[in-house]
């Protein structure tokens, strides 16, 4: 059974919850989140290409899905932004010290989160 419109929804909603999350000034859910919407739309996108993705990383997601498919280096990009924020922008021993919340901006949270909407639009342009 295909699913790639479950995970391709979910990651549009995740995506809405980061820009909760940006508009309430929590920035490490922000970038967490927007990597966590990334992921979903990249393994919809892998779906419904009948292909089995495994892992974490949007970048590694999507060099896999370049075999099937063209995908912009810009994409490639986004996604190394938002592997960055994978682990540490939600656990406290991501950095020497202090909390994740200690770590993360505006700026950063906003540029996560129209990261995750460029791989999101991609990838629902291009669902097979």
């Amino acid at each position: 059974m295909n699913r790639s419109k479950d995970w391709l929804e979910q990651a549009e909603r995740d995506l809405s919850k980061a820009r909760l999350d940006l508009e309430h000034s929590y920035f490490e859910w922000a970038c967490f989140t927007s990597q966590q919407a990334a992921e979903k739309a990249a393994k919809a996108l892998g779906m419904s290409r009948q292909l089995t993705i495994w892992g974490h990383a949007v970048s590694a997601i999507l060099r896999a899905l370049s075999e099937a498919l063209e995908i912009p280096e810009e994409l490639i990009s986004l996604a190394q932004v938002l592997d960055a924020y994978y682990i540490p922008s939600h656990y406290p021993n991501g950095f020497d010290s202090g909390k994740p919340a200690d770590y993360y901006n505006r700026k950063m949270a906003s540029e996560a989160v129209d990261a995750a909407d460029k791989i999101i639009r991609f990838c629902r342009e291009h669902l097979a």
